[in-house]
């Protein structure tokens, strides 16, 4: 068994990529191994920000040898077949070939056995197909050649067993030759070194200030950051996210400490963040109250005599240049009242097909206030007011050059032009949710015009007809349509989708079937509904079953009514039910589709033969009547008790009752019993939508 040591060189690999670069590189060289017959113990990859690296260890020093038996024509068969069979397996005489008895008589046998390639002869064209094979999500050309990759390939290097493999990677006359070298640093140690294996290997590269797993990069620049933190009283902002693509950027991380100028301290802390972390990639640091400090942390990719401190010069000339930025837009927004700017809107196009901004202004405030009827007890003046400025901060110098800010600074802008406070948290508020795991507003003002606005979005491009198509949703309606779930949902509010809906769409410029394209967005709904409630544990199957009904857009009774479905279901006089119910239904079908004719209608008693033809009916009677009164009063566990209390007589009917008696009248009567039994427990569900 042999080791395989595979590494591509390269120029910057954006960090976002590597990892799955990594694993995409370590699934195909498998799936190339094992195709090739080649077996292999265990397969690692690592990432750096210039390098792929890939070790795989357990690999045979040959292929197998391999033994094929294939059966031909029988021996008699005409000559054409005869040949043909040959041909297929590379013989030129059927003397070659074995004559065998078989119970259908004489057959042709060849058996043909190869032996094992050397497994250097078979690695080239594995890893050179692996490489071709990347799936990057961007890719480029260089040079004059037109082969694509993340970035230009500088080297590979190909070792097996000690030995560099005989392969070249061919990109249209530049050829790269597999070789049994590499480097190290750029900056620090960029000189050539031979190596013979992988401990050799990753030895020799942090010799070379090259960390070569990102995990223990990772942990090192957390475990650093944090003791640099500590020995200034302070701690690091928690980022997960910024943690791991800081690891993609260096190969040897150093941690430093800069500072920032007090003088930006009263600039909002998002603002600072926001340009520290997003626009520069540095570390926001915190006191032990969880104010923002005026520190922050760098990793640099450097070793320097110096200990860093040229590095953090320069990083803190290039944050002072930034964050002057910041402060002069924070300065000058404050100037002008977000009143003020509105009528900027009009200069803006929401879409070229739904109009301005301040078209859509004028949209959300009156949808707006139609909801605050929803929200109980809600100052509909302050809703107007946040829905009117909501996008105004969108035209201050601060959100045009930190997009990421907008809603927050508009929260900001309002408080300082004395805006009430519920008004100023609306608007940073009327955005969310933007995903599952962001926060829900529960103010009525932030719900309603959180509410209003989604809606209005929703509606506008449904009647222009941009509705999202199987991957794809440029304007982001899926997560528009789970954010105006979960505000509703979430804050239990009593919304009459459809109506809200036929409002939102009757305000648009673009005019349509508002009925049609309301039941449209109902359907859209009820399967974001699915996907919402499927992520927490809730069956889609259910859900569907209620929705069937129809009629019904209030999402918190859809999802009580939906619970006590649930529990219904996972009972055992549910589960027996719903057997009883497969069966009527499946009966119904098949006679229904034999007579071409639906059994609805009320049996006659006079055709009742035995005893539980009658006690059937008077329990469907009583089971309507009973779920009826339940879900008027919308007290759906009772409605569901109600057809629980159909599992014995229906049991008893079809223990006892012949339902397709010799007697046509007989058997007619016995089908409009199954269709009542059909009809009585559709009134609580569409049990025909509920899998197994």
């Amino acid at each position: 068994m042999a080791e395989l040591l595979f590494e591509i060189l390269s120029q910057e690999i954006p960090a976002r990529m590597q990892r799955r670069a990594a694993d995409d590189l370590k699934r195909l060289v498998g799936e190339g191994l094992k195709k090739s017959g080649l077996s292999f113990e265990e397969a690692r990859a690592y990432s750096t920000p210039r390098r792929l690296a890939l070790v795989v260890d357990g690999l045979a020093d040959k292929q197998p040898d391999t033994r094929d038996e294939r059966r031909g024509p029988r021996a008699d068969a005409p000559e054409k077949a005869i040949q043909g069979f040959l041909g297929s397996v590379g013989l030129s005489s059927i003397d070659e070939c074995e004559k065998r008895e078989t119970d259908k008589g004489t057959f042709l046998f060849v058996v043909i056995e190869q032996k094992g390639v050397p497994t250097t002869d078979v690695l080239p064209s594995v890893l050179i197909d692996a490489v071709e094979s990347m799936p990057w999500p961007k890719s480029m050309r260089w040079g004059a050649n037109g082969f694509r990759w993340v970035r230009p390939i500088h080297s590979i290097l190909a070792v097996f067993d000690g030995d560099v493999l005989n392969g070249e990677l061919d990109i249209q006359g530049d050829e790269i030759p597999f070789g049994g070298d590499t480097v190290g640093h750029r900056f620090i140690a960029p000189d050539v070194f031979s190596v013979t294996g992988f401990s050799d290997y990753q030895s020799k590269l942090r010799e070379a200030s090259v960390i070569l797993d990102p995990d223990e990069r990772q942990a090192l620049i957390e475990k650093d950051l944090s003791t640099l933190a500590a020995k200034e009283n302070l701690s690091i902002k928690d980022d997960p996210g910024l943690v791991a693509e800081v690891t993609g950027l260096v190969e040897w991380p150093i941690m430093l400490l800069g500072e920032i100028d007090e003088a930006f301290m009263d600039v909002p802390p998002e603002v600072l963040i926001t340009s520290i972390r997003i626009h520069l990639k540095y570390f926001v640091l915190e006191s032990s109250n969880g104010t923002l400090a005026p520190r922050f942390a760098v990793v640099s990719n450097m070793k320097t005599k110096d200990n860093g401190q040229a590095i953090i010069a320069g990083n803190e000339r290039v944050l002072r240049a930034r964050l002057a930025d910041a402060k002069f837009f924070w300065d000058q927004d404050r100037k002008q009242s977000l009143t003020s700017r509105i009528p900027k809107l009009a200069d803006i196009t929401f879409h070229e097909k739904l109009g301005t901004l301040d078209a859509k202004i004028d949209r959300l405030q009156a949808l707006a206030s139609e909801l605050c009827g929803y929200l109980g007890d809600v100052d509909r003046g302050r809703v107007r007011s946040a829905a009117r400025l909501c996008k105004a901060d969108l035209v201050t110098g601060m959100v045009a050059e930190l997009p990421e800010l907008q809603g927050l600074m508009g929260r900001y802008y309002a408080l300082h032009d004395g805006e009430h406070a519920e008004v100023a948290d609306a608007i940073a508020d009327h955005y969310s949710p933007q995903g599952p795991g962001d926060r829900c507003p529960s103010a009525p003002v932030s719900v309603a015009v959180a509410l209003a606005d989604k809606i209005d979005t929703l509606a506008g491009f449904w009647v222009i007809d941009e509705k999202p198509t199987g991957s794809k949703d440029p304007y982001a309606l899926r997560r528009a349509a789970l954010g105006v779930i979960r505000l509703i949902v979430e804050n239990d509010l009593r919304v009459p989708l459809q109506s809200v809906f036929k409002a939102a769409l009757d305000a648009q410029p673009v005019k349509t079937d508002a009925g049609q394209a309301t039941e449209s967005l109902l359907e859209f709904f009820a399967d974001r509904l699915k996907v919402h409630l499927r992520e927490k544990g809730v069956r889609h199957d259910l859900i569907a079953a209620v929705f069937a009904l129809g009629g019904e857009d209030d999402l918190v009774r859809l999802l009580t009514r939906v619970d006590a479905l649930s529990t219904f279901v996972d009972s055992d006089d549910g589960a027996n039910l719903l057997t009883a119910y497969s069966r009527t239904a499946n009966i119904l079908r098949i006679e229904e589709k034999k007579d071409d004719t639906r059994f609805d209608g009320e049996p006659d008693s006079s055709q009742f033969a035995q005893p539980e033809e009658s006690e059937l009916v008077s329990a469907l009677k009583s089971a309507t009547d009973d779920a009826k009164n339940a879900l008027e009063k919308e007290n759906y566990k009772s409605a569901m008790q109600a057809m629980a209390v159909l599992r014995g007589p229906v049991d008893a009917f079809f223990e006892k009752v012949t339902v397709n008696a010799a007697d046509p009248a007989l058997r007619i009567n016995r089908l409009k019993l199954l269709s009542g039994i059909r009809e009585t427990m559709r009134t609580v569900a569409e049990f025909n939508q509920i899998e197994g």
